[in-house]
């Protein structure tokens, strides 16, 4: 069962216009929200984080913040899993060929649920590989919206060598993953980009952050140089259907010792203790 435009029906059922902005231009943006036993994760992170994406391409918010917690309840009880990952999107609506804003459009509103597919046991034993590419996306990386192409090139990028991530550097400095944000680690402190227009500020990213404070450990958001990432004891992934991930080889060279590193298995154990946490 999917959500679209205030109705729940079969997902074989789901029609949208060909005229829709979302397919015409890429006009909308969207959230992907984890749920741990059928309860979101951070929904109020993800809703402000909805609230910005929304006000930085001129769209309003079609619905109040309460309204999106029964709806995302409502699509998340009729799926028979309980660990899910609800992917919501909001276009400008259907209307005429035309870049300009069409008036009086009303937004379309779509929300799945599927099941929530995070790292598997082997991954987080063992790591993952990872690749480098210049970040050639355009200048509003702190938007989530819809329009991903520079993100699926750069992804692909990764799946023809055989990796599980792309990761992005602009200018000699770290930006993030093509569907993931990146930290380091270097001298037991976890050292991340710094949140503005060239990253997204994954909400993941800010669970770090939380639970780094609340362990205790070192945490320091700055620029970083490309040499710093290849030099780094631990590289790691972020996003929501990650949580934590490390980065075991980069570009076919081993990160550290080649093993994921003390303070990424300190986080992730942070990550299990977490699950099932609402709000």
């Amino acid at each position: 069962m999917i959500y679209l435009n205030g109705e729940f029906l079969p997902l074989e059922e789901a029609r949208i216009p060909v005229l829709d902005r979302g397919f015409i231009f890429g006009d909308g943006v969207y959230e992907v929200i984890p749920v741990y036993g059928r309860r979101p994760f951070r929904l109020s992170a993800h809703l402000a984080r909805l609230d910005y994406s929304l006000a930085g391409i001129r769209l309003a918010n079609p619905c109040t913040h309460e309204r999106w917690g029964e709806i995302i309840a409502a699509i998340c009880a009729k799926q028979a899993f309980d660990d899910q990952a609800v992917y919501l999107q909001i276009t400008r609506g259907v209307a005429k060929r035309d870049h300009s804003f069409p008036a009086g459009v009303a937004p379309t509103v779509f929300l799945m649920s599927n099941p929530l597919p995070l790292p598997s046991a082997e991954q987080i034993a063992h790591g993952v590989a990872a690749i480098t590419a210049p970040d050639d996306r355009w200048r509003h990386c702190d938007l989530k919206t819809t329009s991903l192409l520079g993100n699926v090139l750069l992804r692909q990028l990764a799946v023809d060598q055989g990796a599980a991530e792309t990761i992005l550097f602009r200018e000699g400095l770290l930006t993030e993953g093509s569907a993931a944000n990146a930290l380091i680690v270097q001298d037991g402190r976890i050292i991340a980009p710094k949140k503005d227009w060239r990253i997204l500020p994954g909400i993941t990213y800010g669970a770090v952050y939380d639970f780094a404070n609340e362990a205790r450990l070192p945490f320091e958001m700055r620029d970083i140089p490309e040499a710093e990432v290849r030099a780094a004891a631990e590289v790691w992934l972020s996003s929501s259907t990650k949580e934590v991930l490390a980065v075991t080889r980069l570009d076919g060279a081993p990160v550290g010792s080649g093993t994921p590193g003390p303070i990424f298995r300190q986080m992730h154990a942070l990550f299990k203790q977490a699950r099932g946490v609402a709000g």
